[in-house]
């Protein structure tokens, strides 16, 4: 249940077929997503008044044979917590087979979880030996009788926030988008602040298969989650299953949550929660700096300003036969230690064999880019090749500069030159 594989539910809502992206495109870069683990989820969801398993989080073993007596139920479920997917069917170094286990046996979780504390767990979504698991979640077990679907997205093809929901939960919901799309009900929210009127509410919960009590406890629940898609500034959740139990009970069994960047100002205690024992150390060093980092597998590193001209220069890389090792956007208004941190956030990166600068001073001024460029390569000890191309603000004082720096920097006339340089470099 964590918050952070953003689904394609958007596309639901372009008559019920997914969208495809062109094939022919360079460079796909991968998005960097606020990660919660799925305890944390629930944790939201339970402040909003929403239905979920009763859990307890434990960190050793002892912690979770104290929480299965604090559940007081008759069946539990173990979950290791690791952001990636796939965890049911993972292995952990120390043999064990699942990273999601149900038992009736209560008194057998204490020897179960140690096998789980401290190993790794490998599913098909994690790199390397696995993850290590520090931390895992016994809620209550329960069965469920119907799972349905259902989703809050801002969507722009709508111009809104819209309502998603299908009878057929439990399933992947793209799929299901190109093969039964009848199957899928969406509600356009004409007041973004007020909210889904009771008659769209409810219109929905029955499109849901939700019938007599649950009906009234599933309206309750929706507006309960669009008062939390508000509170936490989010652009999707995602509930899957929106389930019913054979007693009748509604429950959120499954979330995910995508929160909008933009609002970190306003949730800092959101934000401050994140999780990055499994994200790229890289990325997590250059959020310090705000700096747009994403790794890729290429060797030739990219310092940019402006996500356009970093996606271009990837892309004329990749033309002349070079492989970019990053995304690296240093933004509008870089200042000179900006360039300093990026420098050594590249050199993090024993497959960078060489550097591309490519800037165009339109806010940020040229020269403070250089004098950024040589105190990064005196401070770093740079021994590889390095090209840069700058055009725009002060762009001649910024060459001089990097002329009269006594340091081998291969300067390009343009971004086609700096590429073949860069390629040539290797």
């Amino acid at each position: 249940m964590a918050a952070m594989y953003g689904t394609l539910a958007r596309a639901l809502l372009r008559n019920g077929a997914v969208r495809k992206l062109p094939s022919q495109s360079c460079c796909v870069v991968p998005l960097r997503h606020l990660n919660l683990q799925e305890y944390q989820s629930k944790e939201l969801m339970v402040k909003y008044g929403i239905n979920t398993q009763k859990f307890r989080m434990a960190e050793t073993p002892q912690q979770a044979d104290r929480a299965v007596k604090e559940l007081n139920v008759v069946e539990v479920v173990v979950k290791a917590q690791i952001l990636a997917g796939g965890r049911g069917k993972g292995v952990f170094s120390s043999g064990l087979q699942g990273g999601v286990k149900v038992t009736k046996d209560l008194a057998s979780v204490k020897d179960l979880t140690s096998k789980m504390f401290g190993y790794k767990l490998k599913t098909k979504q994690t790199t390397g030996d696995g993850v290590l698991v520090q931390k895992v979640m016994v809620a209550e077990a329960l069965d469920i009788a119907r799972e349905c679907y259902f989703a809050i997205v801002l969507d722009r093809t709508a111009g809104g926030v819209v309502l998603v929901g299908s009878p057929r939960g439990g399933v992947d919901i793209e799929e299901l988008a190109e093969t039964a799309p009848e199957a899928i009900h969406k509600e356009l929210v004409a007041d973004f602040e007020k909210g889904p009127t009771d008659r769209q509410v409810t219109n929905m919960a029955k499109f849901m298969g939700f019938e007599g009590a649950p009906l009234k406890e599933a309206v309750k629940q929706i507006h309960a989650l669009y008062k939390m898609f508000l509170g936490v500034d989010a652009t999707q959740v995602e509930i899957n299953p929106f389930g019913e139990t054979p007693d009748k009970r509604v429950v959120c069994f499954d979330a995910k949550i995508n929160f909008d960047d933009n609002a970190k100002f306003r949730q800092k205690e959101i934000f401050d929660r994140e999780d990055t024992s499994e994200s790229d150390p890289r990325e997590v060093e250059a959020t310090k700096y705000n700096l747009s980092y994403i790794g890729m597998s290429g060797n030739i590193g990219c310092l940019v300003n402006g996500a356009g001209l970093a996606m271009a220069t990837m892309d004329i890389i990749k033309l002349h036969k070079g492989e970019p090792a990053n995304f690296l956007d240093v933004g509008g208004g870089a200042s000179e230690d900006q360039v300093k941190q990026a420098f050594r956030i590249l050199t993090m990166d024993p497959q960078v064999k060489a550097i591309l600068v490519n800037i165009f001073g339109g806010i940020v001024n040229c020269a403070t880019i250089a004098n950024g460029i040589i105190k990064a390569c005196k401070d770093t000890k740079l021994a590889l090749p390095l090209i840069v191309r700058l055009e725009g603000t002060n762009v001649d004082k910024a060459r001089e500069i990097l002329r009269n720096s006594g340091l081998a920097i291969m300067p390009a006339s343009d971004l086609t030159d700096a590429a073949q340089k860069a390629v040539a470099s290797l």
